[in-house]
């Protein structure tokens, strides 16, 4: 039995399906709302009459949005049916994407950016409680893969065609896009994602419980400093593939494009590899991630092997995403919807560590490949922190013979740990 549903409500082939499906058409939107401002940025700043540092703030508040809505949305909605909390959030998005359409000052773009974070990582963290709940145990780490790989197709499909959209139409109407986006999951969800009842005994302060627990803090820490070396490549991928590489700026498009092709493998593998083992894939994902980044500044220096190795750093990056967030659920089986929705804080806040680190050492003259360096040396550390959480584990169990030990094992044990909640 899950934490958020009873086996009746679960569902199997297509319905499974369609209702996961839908839930994944709103992390589309939320990715393209996310990543294609970056790419309009020139033309939103000009537009907006504002200087390219000011423009930097208006990427920066919709993380701050993501950091501060993740929990505080997640554990406000904690008693409400988990199918309404995702209603409402999409409401959110599709109403400041709307905003940001209609804005006519840097003050109200920047506002309407950071309203648009806000909904993020709790839509994400309901949607992967929900997809959690309608799947077999043995498949949830693929139902959880399948919600986050909307986010991952947005940036091989929506960022593309919203970024041509932008330059064609004008940088407002990739707002206008994604604002239809919202409004079309909102009757997909409608339709297709049942109506998964409360959890028996939510509540804020049963959500607000589960950040006393030190295996919470260590999994997102985990993510924090383990992903961070993921972006801390990606931050700065345009001057490595141009400078290092020597591949025409014209190429980036195709560069960013299999960046994103590899977030959908990933996610795919990651997936499959957290319905065998949570502990185990996240050990070894942690690994790839460091051997990928480790060998990337010889790589980058040719550019068919740049070209794969961007690829490369999307798949291993991407494929920790789907055991973390099943290992939150199994740490925090009282607060499901807080647990999952921090994972998104935790992921903006190593956005934020792997860019202000691989800016440090480019600046410090270490070159443009230095950042995956970095990046190899956090992945390690995050490595550490894995195995540190995953000892405490061992160790608990040795002193309860017996008791599951929650995500140190397949979905049997992981089942059982949701259902203590």
């Amino acid at each position: 039995m899950t934490a958020s549903a009873p086996p009746t409500s679960r569902l199997t082939g297509r319905p499974l399906l369609l209702a996961i499906g839908a839930l994944a058409v709103g992390g589309f939107a939320i990715g393209t709302t996310e990543f294609t401002i970056m790419g309009l940025l020139e033309e939103m700043r000009a537009d907006l009459g504002v200087d390219y540092a000011q423009g930097g703030h208006v990427i920066s508040a919709y993380a701050l949005g993501v950091v501060v809505g993740a929990p505080v949305l997640a554990t406000l909605g904690a008693k409400r049916p988990q199918r309404a909390v995702a209603l409402w959030l999409m409401v959110l998005i599709t109403l400041a994407n709307l905003s940001s359409f209609f804005a006519s000052g840097f003050g109200w773009m920047l506002a309407s950016r950071f309203l648009s974070g806000l909904p993020h990582g709790a839509y994400f963290g309901v949607a992967a409680v929900i997809a959690a709940s309608l799947a077999d145990p043995a498949r949830r780490g693929r139902a959880i893969a399948m919600v986050m790989l909307g986010l991952s197709i947005a940036n091989v499909v929506g960022v593309p065609f919203a970024t041509w959209l932008g330059q064609q139409f004008g940088w407002r109407s990739m707002f206008l896009l994604v604002a239809l986006i919202g409004a079309a999951t909102l009757v997909l969800i409608r339709v297709f994602v049942p109506d998964v009842p409360v959890r028996p005994g939510a509540s804020i302060r049963q959500e607000l419980g589960a950040l006393r627990r030190p295996q919470l803090w260590l999994t997102l820490l985990i993510g924090i400093v383990g992903f961070g070396g993921f972006f801390a490549v990606y931050s700065y991928i345009s001057p490595t593939m141009t400078e290092v590489a020597g591949l025409d700026a014209s190429v980036l498009p195709l560069v960013v494009a299999l960046y994103g092709m590899g977030m959908v493998a990933g996610n795919i593998v990651g997936g499959r590899l957290a319905d065998r083992s949570i502990m185990g894939s996240i050990y070894g994902v942690m690994v790839a991630i460091a051997v990928v980044l480790l060998v990337f500044p010889l790589a980058a220096t040719i550019p068919w092997t740049a070209c794969l190795f961007v690829f490369l750093v999307g798949t291993s990056g991407s494929a920790l995403i789907p055991p973390l967030t099943a290992r939150l659920l199994d740490v925090s089986p009282g607060a499901p919807s807080l647990a999952s929705s921090m994972n998104h804080s935790s992921l903006n806040t190593a956005n934020a560590l792997g860019a202000a680190l691989g800016g440090a050492v480019i600046a410090a003259g270490w070159g443009f490949t230095a950042p995956a360096l970095v990046g190899a040396v956090l992945a390690v550390l995050g490595l550490g922190v894995a195995l540190a959480s995953g000892r405490m584990d061992r160790r608990r169990t040795d002193d309860r013979p017996g008791r599951p030990t929650p995500g140190a094992a397949g979905p049997a044990d992981s089942a059982e740990a949701l259902s203590a909640g």
